[in-house]
């Protein structure tokens, strides 16, 4: 985490606003994954979904999205996004494969704000 919004506060300031939406898994006693999920009112956005290299393809990732993606139901939202990194091959096939749909002609546009911005 190398940005200001990432740091510990960052998290949790993020986890407070969006309650109930962020789940872990953890095995044997250890956290193997993990999602952070949040809403506007109208769209869900997925910001991070990490699991273990040890613990991938086993359906951990999936049952983390599938409990986020219930969350979002039961409070009324219709559509969720994610953002990749564009490079990043793994997580695009995932995503492919769980049914996510690549929007084609969509910019994302990021500006740091506050004192580093």
């Amino acid at each position: 985490m190398h940005e200001d919004s990432d740091s510990k506060e960052g998290v949790a300031g993020y986890l407070e606003c969006n309650r109930g939406l962020s789940f872990v898994a953890r095995a044997q006693g250890r956290v193997v994954g993990a999602v952070l999920c949040g809403h506007d009112g109208w769209r869900g956005y997925l910001h991070h979904l990490a699991v273990a290299e040890t613990h991938r393809r086993k359906g951990i990732g999936r049952a983390l999205v599938e409990r986020v993606i219930g969350k979002l139901e039961l409070l009324g939202i219709r559509k969720c996004h994610i953002f990749l990194f564009g490079d990043n091959v793994a997580a695009r096939k995932f995503w492919q494969r769980t049914g996510w749909i690549k929007q084609v002609g969509l910019t994302i546009m990021s500006k740091n704000i506050g004192p580093n911005g």
